[in-house]
């Protein structure tokens, strides 16, 4: 018999207990220390819009913001998540409503068969965050972790510039009546 094929001969698996913000939610989960961000997630949490497309952290298909950063979560063991707040795929509606950026990919196509979308839309959330009105190479740039087998990424960035557009509206609105 192979060494650790016996349940005897096996070696107990260390739990681990960790807190964080999840989309606004204060969170604490149980799951093996050796779990990846990505599977506590997903498997721990049901928050399935992550996705993961290498394991490897090439594909950019399990992005998420850590700290307002994006990060390959296949990438980070879920322990280093402590303290941390995370805003998943699920995370960007608010109160029911699409942000922004979601209803643009839509309204423009860009995406086809959507494996690489929830990524890509924290990818790009990520630049939105830091750059009200990204230029084509800054959106390429931005993206540039994220693999999509099926676009042209042309319409990623129209979608992009569109949802950067109606956000600059939103923001000089409530500049407005804030004075």
């Amino acid at each position: 018999m192979l060494p650790g094929k016996n349940s005897e001969e096996r070696k107990p698996v260390d739990e681990v207990e960790i807190k964080l913000n999840i989309n606004g939610n204060v969170t604490q989960v149980k799951t093996e220390a050796s779990t990846t961000l990505l599977y506590m997630l997903r498997d721990d949490l049901g928050l399935t819009g992550t996705k993961d497309g290498c394991s490897s952290g090439d594909c950019g298909a399990c992005v998420v913001m850590v700290d307002n950063k994006p990060v390959n979560s296949c990438m980070m063991l879920a322990p280093q998540a402590e303290g941390t707040t995370v805003i998943t795929v699920e995370g960007l509606e608010k109160d029911d409503e699409l942000h922004p950026l979601q209803r643009a990919f839509g309204e423009t196509w860009a995406f086809q068969c959507g494996f690489c979308t929830p990524g890509m839309l924290i990818s790009c959330y990520a630049l939105l965050e830091t750059n009200d009105d990204p230029s084509r190479e800054e959106i390429l740039t931005a993206i540039a972790g994220n693999f999509c087998r099926c676009t042209g990424y042309q319409g990623v960035v129209n979608a992009v510039q569109r949802a950067a557009a109606e956000l600059r509206t939103k923001n000089e609105d409530t500049e407005k009546t804030d004075v």
